[in-house]
């Protein structure tokens, strides 16, 4: 049985719902109705399924409820990292607004004066009035620009590899990091008269460093692998320099919907693909023990999640079946839940018990059928009966 890489959070519908789900797979291992939250309702409800599956938690990601915190690092006994989305939905929350706003009028206003030019045109006034709301314009885009690269470089900064080299990182470096990055958009806010929000930058820097201690975590099950095998220092170094980093921008590359990032792992991939294809590691190794290593790689790799995006996505989904169906029966939910491990297929047709047991199942509704008997068959009136009515 695989480690499980949980997603804990919570969701409010008709009544509350604790969910907890393997990131890697997206098996739901617990979605149940409940009264209160604490961490003793937690602990129980986890203990309880860990026990049945027979397997630990590697990691928890979560928000930073105090029950959630103390759910991984004293129940489960493992590291508790933060969300990264939560961590730049905090910077957006604060600053995208304004911004925004300032794009939004100053487009308003450049409609306004060029519709104010077709109406006036022997207005002398008008068109230096217009010239100057184009100047604006280009100034807010140009600002609203800068703020998106900004939190593209904070994006970009939290992997297990420098996106500039593809060299290995550790935590240490890429908590220094993000909180240079986050010290650049604050001062960016406050060149451009933003807002202030000294609690929330406050918020963001304290989860920092629990966000960064993933990379070193993530480097230690890596060395827990190898550490198996006696490898030469040259092989080693292949794996850690070549092997791993194109797998991993790879990986990335298909995963990033943000054309700008995407185009920025692209080429670190590429470098990784040519640097990968010049080291003697795929040119010495059979190529099954290739294909091997390269699974290995892509298993080790999908071990690095960085945020709770798939529970997120269920919550929501609870949420609009809660809509549609005018709340949630009572013994409903755990139909769902039943209906989401088992009957929800990727693009590759594979369903998240298929993927968390590494097995197949048989098809849901073809087992639902096979179960039913043959149907009664209608009623019979009897002709008196029918003549009279």
């Amino acid at each position: 049985m695989r480690e499980i890489i949980g997603g804990a959070d919570e969701t409010f519908l008709q009544r509350m719902m604790l969910v907890l789900q393997d990131l890697l797979t997206g098996y739901l291992l617990l979605e149940d109705v409940s009264a209160d939250r604490p961490y003793t309702t937690w602990k129980a409800g986890v203990d309880e399924r860990l026990t049945a599956l027979g397997t630990e938690v590697l990691y928890v990601v979560s928000d930073r409820a105090n029950a959630l915190i103390q759910l991984a690092e004293k129940g489960l006994e493992c590291l508790s990292m933060p969300d990264c989305f939560h961590v730049v939905h905090e910077i957006v929350k604060s600053y995208a607004l304004a911004i925004g706003r300032r794009l939004r009028q100053a487009h308003k206003e450049l409609k306004h004066v060029e519709e104010r030019l077709t109406r006036h045109l022997d207005d002398s006034e008008v068109p230096r009035h217009l010239e100057t709301t184009r100047a604006e314009v280009q100034r807010c885009q140009e600002v609203h620009r800068a703020y998106r690269q900004h939190l593209a470089t904070l994006a970009l900064t939290f992997h297990p590899f420098d996106i500039s080299t593809s060299l290995p990182q550790t935590s240490a470096q890429v908590e220094s990091r993000l909180q240079a990055g986050v010290d650049a958009i604050e001062a960016f806010a406050e060149r451009q008269h933003g807002p202030a929000r000294p609690g929330a930058m406050h918020k963001v820097r304290k989860q920092l460093p629990a966000l960064a201690a993933l990379v070193d975590f993530w480097w230690q099950g890596v060395g827990q692998d190898l550490g198996q095998l006696v490898l030469a220092p040259r092989w080693r170094q292949g794996v850690h320099a070549c092997l791993l980093p194109m797998v991993y921008w790879d990986h990335q590359v298909a995963r990033t919907r943000c054309r700008r990032r995407k185009a920025k792992m692209q080429e670190a991939w590429e470098e990784g693909r040519a640097a990968f294809d010049w080291h003697a590691l795929p040119q010495r190794l059979a190529p099954q023990v290739l294909v091997e290593w390269k699974a290995w790689a892509i298993d080790r790799v999908n071990t690095f999640q960085r945020a709770s995006s798939a529970v997120e996505g269920r919550n929501g989904s609870l949420s609009q079946m809660h809509h549609n169906h005018r709340g949630v029966p009572k013994r409903r939910d755990k139909v769902w839940t039943v209906l989401h491990n088992v009957d929800c297929r990727a693009a590759d047709g594979t369903t998240p018990a298929s993927r968390f047991f590494r097995r197949s199942f048989p098809d849901l509704f073809e087992t639902v059928l096979s179960k039913i008997e043959d149907l009664p068959r209608p009623r019979q009136r009897h002709q008196a009966m029918a003549l009279t009515g």
